[in-house]
């Protein structure tokens, strides 16, 4: 892999705290001084720059906050199903930000044009890239069903364009987030003038692209080292757009997560973040409801609305009944017998669209049939890999190139890239990041306590130094398949199916959650609480997705911590 030097750069330093300033009047400082040493902060000599008008995060293109809380993750009232999976467990959710809507045809054929415009598939060594990301629009198509219309029409027609996406499996919909990730971060370091204007557009290439974290790690190198692209502050006459959170001060600098401008990851929301933003307790604080006796995203125990205006009429997109999607033709129904357009309903109290029906949506955690409280009753996740930078043997970060772009071939042999030329390649983190630490002691943490001597004290593990693959092969608790798809060099499915009669379940790391009820289910799956698995490598026409952000600083904007 190539390796990739650092220039030396005139940067801005990160801090760990906030710095405080202290204020002219006092006696023996002075104006802009730190509380700390009293030097002077953001001296145009060469001193510490730091960005002291920094006021707060702003909020990201498409997305609502939401403030952070307690709640009771789960259900309390019966389990029809009898599932039980989801056993109600009090869980506190740190504030973020969540999209008001599904991820739309439109926004998603945004992502496609520009992958294909950058990478164009009649190229040969691209063309996997761009086949990887198109959605799967066969997911319409049905034994006894004429459905050719979605499967032509759904994803590119502008009839459509409003309507949540579908046929996206769970790794595309992390891909997604990550490409949009870079999109904002580049049109925002654009605005405030570290970027050529238009560069986006004009210069983007293969080999020559944004990526957040590369520009983080080495300004130097992205859009392929263009130093006529990538600008310094106060550099070359670019001063930006004043505004609340750019570094006036400070020149002949990068933008670093010092300057307040850089935004964090895009991402899929955890299930707990899902299930909290979806009830909206906020609306209402009454003692029932704060112990989960909600039943909907809405208040109230029925699906039809109790308003005058609208008496009758549905709340959300669901199936009604046997051979009943949409209700009778000029009769109060829900509007719709396939998806609906987003913000066809009411938003919920966080001002969330469609948090029930319409589309079921993805959430980042790997199923697994207990939510593990005991262990962790704050931001609670399962599915963390912990990654870190590659660094080469002269001690420099390693980007990927053309040459070295890693592929995946996923259950139904479709080939997707897990990553692009310019980004930073990422390695699991080993023993030195592991070592006598409390939290974590693998990478790989999607199974914690799943089996293992934490997880039961009933738990019979046998002579675990000397047992064989067979014996510890009885000790699994989740003994799931472990099938094989590959392709051989000229592009034919070689399928090793995984037959042995052990095998008990289908969960493994590899199975998402998904939530919400869709176009396709009964009343009873709109609860929040409802959950359910798919595989991350296969998509459906009712499963679509949006994206959460964490949110930096405080709670909430509240000017006081209480009011």
């Amino acid at each position: 892999m190539k390796s990739i030097k650092f220039k030396a750069l005139p940067v801005l330093l990160a801090v760990a705290a906030t710095v405080s300033f202290t204020s002219c009047s006092k006696k023996g400082s002075s104006k802009g001084a730190s509380s700390a040493t009293g030097w002077k902060i953001n001296d145009k000599k060469g001193g510490f720059q730091y960005n002291a008008k920094y006021k707060k995060a702003e909020t990201p293109p498409g997305m609502v906050p939401v403030e952070g809380g307690t709640f009771t993750m789960g259900k309390v009232q019966d389990d029809v199903m009898h599932d039980w999976n989801n056993s109600p467990n009090q869980q506190h959710v740190q504030s973020f930000f969540m999209d008001e809507t599904e991820v739309t045809n439109f926004m998603y054929t945004e992502y496609l044009f520009w992958v294909k415009k950058v990478f164009p598939p009649t190229e040969e060594s691209y063309k996997n890239i761009y086949d990887g990301v198109v959605p799967d629009t066969l997911v319409w198509r049905n034994r006894l069903g004429y459905n050719e219309t979605m499967t032509l029409n759904y994803l590119r027609h502008p009839a459509y364009a409003n309507y949540p996406v579908v046929g996206v499996n769970w790794i595309q919909a992390v891909e997604f987030s990550k490409w949009r990730t870079d999109r904002v971060n580049e049109n925002i370091l654009e605005r405030e003038g570290f970027l050529k204007r238009d560069a986006k557009i004009t210069d983007v290439a293969a080999d020559a692209n944004f990526s957040t974290e590369t520009y983080l790690a080495a300004p130097t190198q992205t859009y392929g080292g263009n130093e006529e692209i990538v600008l310094q502050k106060g550099a070359r006459g670019s001063s930006g757009r004043s505004g609340q959170n750019a570094d006036e001060t400070a020149t002949n600098v990068y933008a670093q997560r010092s300057s307040g401008l850089i935004l964090p990851e895009y991402r899929l929301p955890t299930e707990a973040e899902w299930e909290y933003a979806a009830l909206a307790l906020v609306g209402n604080r009454e003692y029932n409801l704060y112990k989960g006796q909600k039943k909907y995203p809405w208040n109230g125990q029925y699906t039809r609305s109790g308003k005058r205006k609208k008496r009758g009429d549905q709340l959300a997109n669901f199936k009604q009944g046997k051979g009943d999607y949409g209700g009778i033709a000029g009769w109060s129904d829900d509007g719709a017998d396939i998806t609906q357009y987003v913000k066809a309903y009411a938003p919920n109290d966080f001002g969330l669209y469609d948090m029930a029906g319409n589309v079921a949506e993805w959430v980042a955690d790997v199923y697994r049939p207990v939510v593990d409280d005991e262990a962790n009753d704050f931001n609670y996740y399962r599915g963390n890999v912990y990654m870190k930078n590659k660094i080469g043997e002269d001690g420099t970060v390693e980007l990927v190139t053309m040459d070295n772009i890693a592929y995946d071939t996923l259950s139904n042999g479709k080939i997707v890239a897990r990553n692009f030329p310019g980004q930073i390649a990422q390695v699991p983190v080993d023993e030195n990041e592991t070592y006598l630490r409390t939290q974590f002691s693998t990478s790989d943490n999607r199974n914690y306590r799943d089996g293992d001597r934490q997880s039961t004290r009933y738990f019979d593990f046998g002579n675990t130094e000397e047992e064989s693959e067979a014996e510890k092969d009885k000790h699994r608790m989740y003994d799931s398949p472990e099938h094989s798809v590959s392709r051989d060099s000229l592009g034919d499915l070689l399928k090793q199916y995984d037959k042995s009669s052990k095998r008990t379940t289908l969960v493994d790391d590899n199975v998402r959650v998904y939530k919400g009820g869709s176009w396709r289910d009964r009343a009873y799956w709109l609860d929040p609480a409802s959950r359910r698995y798919f595989p991350q490598d296969m998509s459906t026409d009712y499963i679509g997705f949006r994206c959460a952000m964490s949110k930096v600083g405080p709670k909430s904007n509240k000017k006081t911590a209480r009011n």
